[in-house]
């Protein structure tokens, strides 16, 4: 596989602005390894950023989400969490690639991580590029990338405070509201009020409250909401609507309603 083309077919606005200049020098960094001389690996990448619409940083409409532009964001944040506590432990790098395999298949996935390991060498920016990426990516996918960072950061059996103030500064710059941080926040967690927090309530909720944030939540989460990612990214999406289904079971269950 021309790991110049699988990258550059893929990438949509997040070929520019901060995150663009990342890839840039991933792909610069690396670009001997892969053909000999450099060039024409860099070049065909290059070419086919020059037929891409330019990004802008003013605000504008968000275009529809396209894969490589999710898969790019992923990896770039997912460098940000795992660095969070100063070390990177082998465990969270396995759940990348895992994930990668599960998503896309042993060829790509291990296209997908020479990529991150060379942004696993780069300084990333993190408020420049949570930005662009609030500016261009739909709601119900940058809710989608957060739920992925909490998986990476409970790799290794627990989460760290280093690593939950470092999710939750990523998703304030995503512009995703706390009540939404603090619902995917809870499917990594085991408390008394898990439930309630994924369905994004309160203990004192009425029967008819609960009943109603279920299906407020069921249909913010639904997997259609992230169908133009494509099939590659259901799991995750399924994996959310999943808990919030167990959460009202629960509750159910408990008040026996």
């Amino acid at each position: 596989m021309n790991f110049s083309k699988w990258i550059g077919a893929g990438l949509g606005w997040s070929f520019g602005g901060p995150i663009g200049a990342i890839i840039g020098m991933v792909l610069g960094s690396i670009v001997d390894s892969l053909s000999g001389n450099g060039t024409p690996l860099l070049g065909d990448w290059q070419s086919d950023q020059k037929r891409r619409p330019t990004y802008r940083s003013e605000p504008q409409a968000r275009p529809q989400t396209q894969p490589g532009d999710f898969e790019v964001s992923l990896l770039i944040l997912a460098s940000v969490v795992i660095k969070a506590d100063g070390h990177q432990d082998q465990r969270e790098l396995d759940y990348v690639r895992q994930q990668f395999v599960g998503m896309y298949g042993q060829d790509r996935a291990n296209q997908a991580f020479k990529l991150f390991k060379g942004i696993n060498q780069q300084h990333i920016p993190v408020r420049e590029v949570c930005l662009q990426i609030q500016r261009m990516m739909d709601h119900p996918s940058r809710l989608q990338l957060l739920h992925f960072l909490f998986g990476i950061a409970k790799a290794d059996g627990m989460v760290t405070d280093s690593e939950v103030k470092q999710i939750f500064t990523i998703s304030g710059y995503l512009g995703i509201s706390s009540r939404d941080y603090e619902s995917i926040k809870a499917m990594f967690y085991n408390s008394s009020d898990n439930a309630y927090k994924i369905l994004e309530i309160t203990k004192d909720a009425t029967n008819d409250e609960i009943k109603a944030a279920y299906r407020k939540m069921a249909k913010k989460y639904h997997p259609d909401r992230v169908i133009h990612l494509g099939e590659e990214h259901q799991k995750g999406a399924v994996d959310k609507f999943r808990q919030v289904q167990e959460a009202y079971e629960k509750l159910q269950k408990e008040r026996r309603f």
